[in-house]
Order: C-alpha cells, then sequence, then structure tokens
C-alpha cells in the first residue's frame, strides 16, 4: 500500500492546520461586513485594540502595500474602504493570543453603516444590467437560417444553483516572518504562485522575499485555486505588524459564508431540428452570476461557452455569454469550471426533443454525436481527435442493457402511481488544458542522492487527488526503480518557481511531463556514463549509449544483459567522477492557442470522453429519489493509476450528482446565506450512492493520446458532468406521470422541493 494512503488512513499526513505552531504565534481572525451592500459611514476598534491578549486590529489604512487581491482584474480589495459590497467582506482583521480573545475584541468593534439598494439575483442583474465586462461571443454557420429550415423548434430558459466546495479541510494559513522582509507561508493552496505574488502587492514587497509551501491539503475543488489567496493575505498582513507568526483556520461556517461558489447561470436557449432529432441550430445565452468582484468568472465563462455542445455536432451555433455583477459573495472555480452549467442545457435539450418526438434520448444523443468524419469540428474550430464517443456508446448501451431495463422501467412507471423510475445515458466530451494558453507550463527539479534515492520537486498541489502518487509512479518507471526509492517534496515556491494552479485538471499532464523532462536529462549522461564504465572492461563487443535501459534497480545493457550495473553503485561513481545527479525541467503545452476576438483556435490538447447510465427511483408524494443503478464506462487513456482514476471518476460522479440533487445554496432578502453550515448544507452521504454502481474504465485505446505523460489522460474534472444522467433520470421520472406528454419545469438542484413543484405544475398543466 501506498506510503501516502497509510499516513492518511493512520491520521499521520499533516496538513496546514497539523504543522506545530511556534510557542509565540497568535490566532488571526476577520471582522466582515453583515450588510450585502452599503457605504461605511463610521467605526471604532479602539476598545478591541486595547482588549486584553489582542496583539493588532488592523484596517485598510495599515496595509503597507496594495490594497488589491484581485487575481486576474484589479476590482477585489483585501479590506474594504468605504464601502462593501457582500455579507461576508473582511473589514478588519485581529491578532490575538487565542481563538476566544479574538472572538471577544470582534464584539467590542462597532461599525455603522448606510445600506444601499443590493441586486441579489441574476434575474435583478439582467434588469438592472450589471454587466461586469463586455458580453462574448462565439459563432458558426447561420442562425437565422437555420432556424428556417429546422422542421422543429424549442425555446426554454435552465437555472443552475450554486454549489459549494465544502473540502474537508476549511481555508487555513501559518504565516512567519525571515530575516528584514522575509516572509514564510504555508497556505492551504491551489496556486502557491499565486498566493505569493498577491501577498507581496499587499506587502508592499518583492515577490522573492515571499516563500509559499504546501504538502498537501485536505480538498479543495476550485476553491482554493484563488481563495487561499485572502487568508494568506490577512494572516501575512498580521504578522507582519505584530511581528510574531499568525495562523488563521477558517470556523466551517465563518468558511462558507466568506468564500465563493460555483456560479448560477441562467440559460436561455433556442433550437432546431429535424424529424430525426438531429440538431440543426442551436442558439444559447449563458448568463452567469459572478458575485462582486471578477476573481475568475471570465475565464469560467469562456469554458462554458466552449463546452456548450457537449458531445453533439451542430452546424449553426450561437454562443453569447454574459457575467453580471451581484452583491454576493464573489463566485469562483468548481469543478469543471464553467462546463457543467453548459452542458446541462444542451442534455436537457436533448431530453426534450426526445419528448417532442417521442423518441429514445439515448438514440437522439447518438446520432449527433461528434463523428470522424466531417463532421468533427467543434463551434471554435478545432477537430475533435480520436474519438471515442460512438465506441463508449455500444459498450455502455450493451453493458448497461439500457434498452431491456428501459422498456422494464416503463412497464413500472405504467402499473405503479406514487413511485416512478427514470433512465438517462449522458455523454462527455471534456477538452483538457487552461483556455488561458500560458498558463500551460510548468517546472521540475529532480535530485539524486548518492545512495541511490530520488528527491522530485514540482509545481503541482496534492490535494487528495492522488497527483503525488501519480508523479511518484511516474519517476519510478523512468528511472526503473522501486516506488520506495522516491520521494515528493512539498511544493515551494522558492524551489519551483511560476507555477501555475493545480487546476483545469492538468495537474498529472504538466508537471508530470516537466518531471520527465527533468529525468530524460539526469539519464541521459548517466546512460553515457553507464557505457563509458562497460567499455571500460574490454568487452568483445561494444556498448551503445542507446542500448543503455534502467531496468529494476539496474542499469543494462539490453543488447548484452549480462553487462549491468546497480543504479546506487552507478550513482555513487557518478558522484565520484563528479557528473551532476540533478537537473530541472520545464514543459509547455504544445500547439494551442485561443483568438478570443474571433472565438476560433485549438485550445484544449485533448479530450477525454465518458458516458454515464443512470436509474432512479422517484416517491411522488415526497420527491425523495433513491439512485438504483449506475454504469460509467471512462476514458483515462493509459491510466498512470488505475485505483487513482477509478476513485476520482466515483469521486467525481458523486459529488456532480450532490449538484445535480442535494446541494440547494439559500439566500434571504437581505443577502444573508441560510445554509452555512454542515447541518443545513446537504452534500451527498453513503446514502445518496448509486446502490448498484458500475465504475469501469476504457482500456481498449491505450495507445491513442500522443505527446501525453505515458499517453494518460486527465481525470479529475470530466467525471463530474457524467452525474446529469442521474438529473435527467429524474426528469424522466417526473414526465412519467403524465405519460410522457408533457414537458416538466426543471432546475438545478432537483431537490425534493423542487421535484414535488414541478411534479404540482405538471399535473396542473
Amino acid at each position: 500500500m501506498e506510503e501516502q494512503i497509510i499516513k492518511h488512513i493512520t491520521g499521520e499526513s499533516l496538513f496546514v492546520n497539523d504543522i506545530a505552531e511556534p510557542n509565540d504565534f497568535l490566532t488571526g481572525d476577520i471582522f466582515y461586513s453583515s450588510k450585502a451592500y452599503a457605504e461605511i459611514k463610521k467605526y471604532d476598534i479602539s476598545k478591541a485594540k486595547s482588549y486584553p491578549g489582542v496583539y493588532a486590529v488592523l484596517s485598510y489604512k495599515d496595509i503597507p502595500g496594495i490594497n488589491q487581491m484581485g487575481p486576474v482584474i484589479n476590482d477585489e480589495l483585501c479590506l474594504a474602504e468605504d464601502k462593501v459590497t457582500f455579507i461576508g467582506q473582511a473589514i478588519f482583521l485581529i491578532a490575538a493570543i487565542n481563538r476566544e480573545t479574538a472572538i471577544e475584541a470582534k464584539k467590542l468593534i462597532s461599525i455603522e453603516y448606510e445600506e444601499l439598494e443590493p441586486v441579489l439575483s441574476i434575474e435583478d442583474a439582467i434588469k438592472k444590467n450589471t454587466l461586469m465586462h463586455p458580453e462574448r461571443k462565439i459563432e458558426r454557420g447561420n442562425i437565422e437560417e437555420g432556424l428556417k429550415t429546422s422542421t422543429h423548434i424549442i425555446k426554454g430558459t435552465l437555472k443552475t444553483g450554486a454549489q459549494e466546495h465544502w473540502y474537508l479541510e476549511t481555508q487555513t494559513t501559518l504565516a512567519m516572518s525571515g530575516e528584514g522582509n522575509e516572509m514564510k507561508i504555508f497556505s492551504s493552496t491551489q496556486h502557491p504562485s499565486e498566493t505569493q505574488e498577491i501577498t507581496a502587492k499587499v506587502l508592499g514587497i518583492n515577490k522573492n522575499q515571499v516563500e509559499v509551501e504546501n504538502r498537501r491539503i485536505g480538498g479543495a475543488f476550485g476553491g482554493k485555486e484563488t481563495q487561499a489567496n485572502h487568508t494568506a493575505t490577512w494572516a501575512a498582513l498580521l504578522c507582519k505588524a505584530t511581528g510574531r507568526p499568525v495562523k488563521i483556520h477558517l470556523f466551517r461556517d465563518d468558511d462558507q459564508i466568506i468564500t465563493g461558489k460555483r456560479h448560477p447561470f441562467l440559460i436561455n436557449y433556442t433550437a432546431g431540428f429535424n424529424e430525426e432529432g438531429i440538431i440543426n441550430t442551436y442558439d444559447v445565452e449563458l448568463n452567469s452570476d459572478g458575485g462582486a468582484v471578477t476573481d475568475l468568472s471570465l475565464a469560467i465563462l469562456e469554458r462554458a461557452m466552449l463546452h456548450a455542445d457537449n458531445a453533439y455536432y451542430i452546424p449553426n451555433i450561437r454562443i453569447i455569454g454574459k457575467v453580471y455583477k451581484t452583491n454576493h459573495l464573489s463566485n469562483t472555480a468548481m469543478r469543471g469550471f464553467g462546463a457543467p452549467q453548459a452542458v446541462a442545457a444542451i442534455e436537457n435539450i436533448i431530453e426534450m426533443i426526445a419528448r417532442y418526438l417521442k423518441k429514445d434520448s439515448a438514440e437522439i444523443r447518438r446520432k449527433n454525436f461528434y463523428k470522424t468524419d466531417n463532421n468533427n469540428i467543434t463551434h471554435y474550430g478545432q477537430k475533435v481527435e480520436n474519438n471515442r464517443l460512438d465506441f463508449i456508446y455500444e459498450k455502455i448501451y450493451k453493458s448497461s442493457e439500457y434498452i431491456l431495463r428501459k422498456k422494464s422501467i416503463d412497464e413500472f412507471n405504467e402499473q405503479n402511481k406514487y413511485f416512478k423510475k427514470g433512465i438517462s445515458l449522458t455523454p462527455v466530451k471534456f477538452g483538457i488544458s487552461f483556455t488561458t494558453s500560458f498558463l500551460n507550463q510548468a517546472g521540475a527539479l529532480v535530485i539524486i542522492y548518492r545512495d541511490g534515492t530520488v528527491l522530485v520537486n514540482h509545481g503541482g498541489i496534492e490535494m487528495g487527488q492522488g497527483l503525488n502518487i501519480k508523479i511518484r509512479n511516474i519517476a519510478a518507471c523512468e528511472f526503473g526503480l522501486d516506488k520506495e526509492r522516491i520521494k515528493i517534496a512539498p511544493t515551494n515556491t522558492s524551489k519551483i518557481p511560476n507555477t501555475s494552479a493545480t487546476a483545469a485538471s492538468t495537474g498529472s499532464d504538466l508537471n508530470g511531463m516537466a518531471v520527465k523532462i527533468a529525468i530524460d536529462k539526469i539519464k541521459k549522461r548517466l546512460m553515457k556514463f553507464a557505457a563509458d564504465i562497460f567499455n571500460s572492461d574490454n568487452y568483445d563487443r561494444k556498448t551503445f549509449y542507446d542500448d543503455i535501459i534502467f531496468h529494476k534497480n539496474f542499469i543494462i545493457d539490453s543488447a548484452n544483459p549480462d553487462r549491468k550495473i546497480s543504479f546506487t553503485e552507478l550513482v555513487e561513481r557518478a558522484y565520484i567522477n563528479q557528473i551532476s545527479l540533478f537537473d530541472t525541467g520545464y514543459y509547455r503545452t504544445p500547439n494551442i492557442w485561443f483568438d478570443r476576438v474571433k472565438g476560433t483556435g485549438k485550445p484544449f490538447h485533448y479530450y477525454v470522453f465518458g458516458m454515464a447510465v443512470s436509474e432512479i427511483l422517484l416517491d411522488v408524494l415526497t420527491g425523495e429519489i433513491k439512485i438504483l443503478r449506475t454504469d460509467i464506462l471512462h476514458d483515462p487513456g493509459r491510466s498512470l493509476d488505475e485505483n487513482i482514476d477509478l476513485g476520482q471518476v466515483t469521486g467525481g460522479f458523486i459529488q456532480g450528482s450532490g449538484y445535480c440533487t442535494t446541494e440547494d445554496i439559500k439566500w434571504d432578502k437581505e443577502g444573508n446565506l441560510l445554509n452555512h453550515s454542515p447541518d443545513t448544507y446537504k452534500i451527498p452521504t453513503i446514502d445518496d450512492i448509486p446502490v448498484d454502481f458500475r465504475v469501469e474504465l476504457l482500456k481498449d485505446f491505450p495507445d491513442q493520446n500522443p505527446d501525453t505523460i505515458r499517453k494518460s489522460k486527465a481525470v479529475g474534472e470530466p467525471p463530474f458532468l457524467l452525474a446529469f444522467s442521474v438529473w435527467l433520470a429524474i426528469k424522466y421520472a417526473i414526465s412519467s406521470i403524465c405519460k410522457h406528454t408533457k414537458e416538466p419545469e426543471f432546475s438545478i438542484p432537483a431537490t425534493n422541493e423542487n421535484i414535488l413543484q414541478s411534479i404540482e405544475k405538471l399535473i396542473n398543466f
């Protein structure tokens, strides 16, 4: 069993909150806004400052650098100045001897607001035209002509809700000052280099004076890509002000109130299709609730626009994208990064078409899939290469017994009034790469010690997805060593600089290739040296450089297998002969680009494919659902670790089913988040997992993903979208109440309450 897994099981794994604090450390806390939109008329922090055990109370006036921590656009204040724009916005920072003292000090702060009229819904934002930035458009073909030539046209609106990341480890930072202006930060972040940059900017110092380190984080799902910068910067400010180490570890409720969510979308669409269900035209408007500041909203909207087609070739397509400002906390990255919202719309449309034509939705999907002929170019101009869609469809259609089960489900629904079943097959085609092209780069530092052990430094973040296990596997395979001889170092900005976030499912792709490149450079030197050693022994036949292989802890002449030397001996002899035993690797993803003005390019290195078939049971009287069975067939390329990939597919699907069913975020009319704790926000539990759960990795095409690390594919985000099979199976069950003659009103999430409302509207139609 992997050492990392053993440490997790035994509780020995160290997270940021487990790091032993120095004896003189202080606890940091945040006083945040209780108003969604208001002017700050006056405040008094004097009593809090003088409270026993309080060492600092800071406002924006105490920031030595720039009061700004926007990751892309400078529209996000570190601490509020004369106005607050959402509940949870930080106004003051407190450093105290312990948490209890900080809480008492917060109660002594008085603040007077003049409330302004907030914008608290996407509908209100559209009405008031609070666009954050100009709208985006990607278009192909001719929408007007396409609709004219379509046999049938459907129109509608889909609303998708927010989603909380609910990582197990809340936002955490330990900041410690060093010599001069130096600052060492242990941060639970997905993006150490950005945390370094923003902290340096707020402190008014150079980046080379800030060191950010992270061994692992306890879950993220996008919620620590930019949002971890907040606690890091706040802790660093308090550390700078007091001259003592400061730790901020957010209480769960505060974490949920302060940090961003998945973007809610309001999607308006029109689709034209023929009698066979083939979609000729698709006109869609994606309206996103960005919250109070930009954060990553523009990039998230872009990925939504690029995935609006999902797995389907549509000749005439127009996608309009808009991000609106509201007085909610800043919405941010979350698993899928905008793709789930857009994919939900096209998958819902497929179901509507099937109901309209009285055909099977799986068959409608198959007819509209991207093919391997001319119908394989996306609306942004990229060719869908190594397409697995039809192959996966045929396999899962058969293995899931889809047609027999659907017939049985229809018979069940005919015979039962208060319980209904539903089934749906949904695919995913997910592009892999950062759509901001320059982010597709990574670095590594690989070190061999004289005892033949290896230390690997890379810029990725282990956050429970198994990245370090995969990197260890890569290094072991490339060196031909037992995995026990490989150690992965904590990620540190002083070792690997200018890293990209561990996000967009690129962690293994980018960092794995950087590690391989570093290893290849070291191996090249060792191979030449090994050949020289073998040839110095006066063999009859010469050993050639190209014949040297690394295998099972030995370096071997493959043409003359009796000539071999242990890895440890070769390393020691190389050191004695002054041959370098460490090197760096740098990788940039090749041949990707995107022209945002024209809306065309090749933004993705490759595509991941997968499909799921889900069957559910619905209690018509309570709205309760049970997932009876789910079959998944997912394409990982040549898997770097099958157990890790199976875990990612399983977990991604379950998290996606939570998004589609139970995870309903609610605000009141003042903008207060109503469910900000584990007793009021329902993530999936063991009872929400399919009773019969069959997850399989596709192994028929392991060598058809060129130019990736060991021909593997990313796994993190795509399986999330397979949960739409659950969502649409629920819709099928609801629709069966009226024998599929009416289209149910439906949204995300399909909570018990929303299901009952949909049923009521259907019955009273």
